[in-house]
């Protein structure tokens, strides 16, 4: 089971917001593009990269989503054809910061 992972997210206040942002990212947009012009969170300046954090250094919700498995697998990207796909958690997490669009790099 992995104990690190390395995450891109966007962070807004509003569930439809995060909702729209999924729908850009199926429709081909890049997702460090959106992160710097949508996320409220800091990180969005880097198009929302967080860097390699361990397993628990997130709040739970956040966490539990990035350390799931339920990311969009790299064959499942290509059957879309949008390999930029690969690593999208498909809905939006929601934590006590706000809903969190999430894009995992790796899990180790």
């Amino acid at each position: 089971m992995a104990s690190k992972a390395h995450a891109l997210h966007i962070l807004v206040k509003h569930k439809e917001q995060a909702d729209d942002i999924i729908t850009q990212l199926k429709q081909g947009a890049k997702f460090q593009t959106l992160a710097t012009k949508f996320s409220s969170c800091p990180s969005g300046k880097k198009g929302g990269d967080l860097g390699e954090f361990r397993k628990g250094a997130m709040v739970p919700q956040f966490d539990k989503a990035v350390f799931s498995g339920k990311a969009i697998s790299t064959s499942e990207a290509l059957k879309l054809k949008n390999p930029n796909l690969r690593g999208l958690i498909p809905e939006a997490v929601k934590t006590k910061f706000g809903y969190h669009v999430i894009k995992v790099l790796y899990t180790v």
